[in-house]
């Protein structure tokens, strides 16, 4: 086993954390922007749009952070349960598991509760509700409280007998001390910037790695915290945990990197806003297509649609410009609407008399798009593939 163990809790003066301010400040400007153009595209929206956009991002922020630590949670009761919780959407759909209902009871407290101080107990209750029959798998866990190992945790990745140790932590008599320093910190008004802020928390909290399991996804939630702190409700539409799954194997890297050594974090928190900024411009794209989503059907309000019509356009606007690859032909819009071969062609006639969709190609080439400019392919071919 390598013993490459990095020991930066040797040093005397932790938390004594520290970066260069010159080499974060283009990239901290280019990330407010972002978050400024998402709150802007917002006050766009209808109030039920904004409430559609957030359970969604929530839902699949969930999945996320779950996802991160290998763990496999069902889409579909998440966002009925999201939508139980914001009461908008389909909220009849499949009730979660305890801990799945746990995770999400985690990720609303930090932002409903944003402005409440962060104490030993509430960090606990938010582990507790991630392992609520106090199992981790098939392993049994200590809850609601921090780690009382002797030892101090290692790191590890790499099969039974060959693993690497990336990280050891403090020992768990030092971890109410470490705890306390931190929160304290984390509470107080302090200097950094938020973006910066959100960085270093979740760093500290991550290395400290107080509890025996839960710490990557309460390490996550208190991101989702700072955030909104700052952003207030906006901050549910930034997909950090979306965002850092997507990277995951440069985010583990990053963070081990930052935890060698003589605790200068410029390079994690410079890869750190970085991800905050490309996660502000995927929502800003969201909000793009919700805005297309709502102009298309203002322009058409007039039109009369079968059930099933409007089902097969919307599954159109929600793929988003270029996204239904192929466009849409008879036999996909026999398998979505659950129709007849005929039904689908005579339905998909109407909508291209309509005006709602445009035909490109014939014969078993045809492809229908949404007539929606710059939606359709950016070169039509009749050479498409039949069904």
């Amino acid at each position: 086993m390598s013993t490459n163990i990095p020991l930066i809790w040797q040093a005397p003066a932790w938390p004594a954390m520290h970066y260069d301010p010159v080499r974060l400040a283009g990239e901290l400007a280019r990330a407010h922007r972002a978050q400024g153009v998402v709150e802007g595209k917002l006050a766009g929206l209808g109030f039920e749009q904004r409430l559609e956009l957030a359970a969604e991002a929530w839902s699949q922020e969930a999945v996320a952070t779950a996802a991160i630590e290998g763990e496999r949670i069902e889409l579909a009761a998440v966002r009925s349960s999201v939508a139980r919780r914001l009461g908008v959407g389909e909220q009849n759909g499949p009730d979660a598991p305890r801990s799945v209902e746990g995770l999400l009871d985690v990720m609303d407290d930090a932002v409903r509760e944003r402005e409440t101080p962060l104490t030993h107990e509430r960090i606990y209750a938010w582990q507790a509700a991630l392992f609520p029959t106090g199992y981790s798998g098939m392993t049994k866990i200590l809850v609601g409280a921090y780690r009382r190992h002797t030892e101090p945790m290692q790191i590890v990745s790499g099969r039974f007998g060959r693993e690497t140790v990336h990280y050891e932590t403090p020992p768990s008599e030092r971890v109410l001390d470490e705890m306390d320093t931190f929160l304290a910190w984390f509470n107080a008004v302090t200097e950094h910037d938020s973006l910066v802020k959100a960085a270093l928390a979740h760093l500290w909290f991550e290395s400290i790695h107080p509890f025996e399991d839960g710490n990557g996804r309460i390490g996550r939630a208190l991101i989702d915290l700072v955030l909104a702190r700052e952003s207030g409700d906006v901050s549910r539409l930034i997909g950090t945990s979306q965002r850092l799954l997507d990277t995951r194997a440069e985010y583990y890297a990053q963070l081990e990197r930052a935890q060698h050594g003589d605790l200068d974090v410029t390079e994690w928190v410079l890869w750190f806003v970085q991800q905050v900024r490309a996660s502000c411009e995927e929502a800003s794209d969201a909000i793009d297509a919700a805005l297309a989503k709502a102009l298309f059907w203002a322009n058409h309000r007039d039109k009369v649609l079968t059930a099933r019509q409007r089902k097969v356009v919307n599954v159109l606007l929600d793929a988003g410009p270029g996204g239904f690859e192929g466009g849409m032909s008879t036999k996909k819009y026999e398998s979505i609407g659950g129709t007849s071969r005929a039904t689908a062609s005579r339905e998909l006639i109407e909508l291209e008399e309509m005006a709602v969709l445009c035909r490109i190609g014939g014969g078993r080439s045809t492809r229908y798009y949404l007539n929606i400019e710059g939606w359709g392919p950016a070169e039509p071919t009749l050479e498409q593939p039949s069904d």
